[in-house]
């Protein structure tokens, strides 16, 4: 994976097209159709022409299965999440990590599970 296709965010459609790829592995444009919520409906040449953009991105790639394509994820989740919070941290909140985390903490209704998870890694940390 290039470090070129790494520094773009995902837009919108693109983001739910790769988390449907990253729970069910590999699929093909009927596949993840079928995975999107009932409340979302997009065209079957929406999905394939998405889907063949990640690809020249190299996000995705595919192998042929008779007449359709399949197709898989190049990118890992965790590298994604990794690379949109640096880009968060450096562009958004002045480079400096402890700024993100305030504000998720600040913003959020935390439960005494998730505080006392944060704590706890934290502290491993």
């Amino acid at each position: 994976m290039s470090k070129k296709s790494l520094s773009k965010l995902l837009t919108e459609v693109e983001l739910e097209i790769m988390n449907i790829l990253w729970i069910i592995k590999e699929g093909s444009v009927r596949d993840v159709i079928a995975e999107f919520s009932s409340k979302r409906t997009l065209a079957y040449t929406s999905v394939s022409t998405m889907l063949r953009i990640l690809e020249q991105k190299k996000i995705v790639k595919s192998r042929k299965d008779g007449k359709s394509h399949i197709y898989m994820p190049i990118l890992l989740k965790h590298e994604y999440e990794k690379n949109t919070l640096n880009h968060l941290v450096t562009h958004i909140f002045e480079g400096t990590p402890s700024n993100l985390i305030k504000r998720l903490v600040s913003d959020t209704k935390l439960s005494k599970s998730d505080r006392k998870q944060i704590k706890a890694i934290l502290a491993e940390l």
